[in-house]
């Protein structure tokens, strides 16, 4: 039996860090894909405002398996 995969790009936000928007970013994709088998974070970004912070976003590609 062979799978077939296919990768879809998310990007996502957070206000805490990278990793919290990474998981939003999965945590989101887990709702509506089915299959999810890995994720490769592709950028990081970052908002700044007065020169603090204000919003982490990560670009992600998730990859899951096509059923049928």
């Amino acid at each position: 039996m062979t799978a077939v995969a296919r990768v879809t790009k998310i990007t996502a936000a957070s206000s805490k860090s990278f990793q919290g928007a990474v998981d939003e970013g999965l945590s989101r994709a887990s709702k509506t894909l089915r299959g999810i088998s890995g994720l490769e974070v592709i950028s990081q970004k970052a908002k700044v405002e007065d020169g603090k912070i204000t919003e982490y976003r990560a670009t992600i590609e998730i990859t899951f398996i096509l059923e049928g």
